[in-house]
């Protein structure tokens, strides 16, 4: 299935498609609410994070990595949620660093905003991103890197199969710091029929 937007995915329960503009005020909404939850897991956040102009070159710097096949970002949506107004924002999931050629892979990156952490949403979310990475991309392999004391990150992964690589030093700059991340991955032969 697609959206104007590009791909779209479907899981248990919930839906994801690429961002759109229209998307900022949940989005906007969901994160500063989020704030608290989210920052000691992100890169800093700048001054104009919650922006609407930063939301807008965010968007469209996820239409163009989609237009050269170098990533694709999906906002999370649960489906029938009571919110009023439709499907709820819930978080997002990103493929970014694809690499084609002899790799084959992508990295995986996600966020699930504070009303919705702990319920699984994560797992489900993963879990029907697979087979677009696998099936639709036709990758070999999927990467993902947590944070040593991110044990709902590392439930996520390992209950979606990844399997634990080994330690990357000083990996990435989070929250102002460079940090140690628990390295996993996921091939293609590894998933159950």
């Amino acid at each position: 299935m697609t959206h104007e937007a590009g791909p779209v995915v479907e899981g248990d329960g919930l839906w994801l498609r690429p961002p759109v503009y229209a998307d900022y005020p949940a989005w906007a909404d969901i994160r500063e609410r989020s704030r608290a939850h989210l920052t000691p897991f992100e890169p800093q956040w700048s001054a104009e994070e919650l922006a609407r102009a930063s939301f807008r070159r965010r968007v469209r710097h996820y239409q163009r990595e989609i237009r050269d096949d170098l990533g694709y970002a999906f906002f999370i949506f649960l489906t029938g949620s009571d919110t009023g107004g439709g499907d709820a924002l819930a978080g997002g999931i990103t493929l970014s660093n694809l690499r084609r050629g002899v790799t084959q892979a992508v990295t995986l990156g996600y966020w699930i905003g504070k009303p919705y952490a702990g319920q699984g949403i994560m797992s489900k979310a993963v879990s029907a991103v697979l087979p677009f990475v696998f099936e639709g991309l036709r990758l070999h392999r999927i990467e993902a890197a947590c944070l040593q004391h991110n044990l709902p990150s590392i439930r996520v992964l390992e209950s979606n199969g990844f399997r634990y690589e080994g330690l990357a030093r000083k990996y990435l700059r989070i929250e102002g710091k460079w940090q140690d991340h628990r390295l996993y991955a996921l091939l293609e032969g590894d998933r159950c029929p």
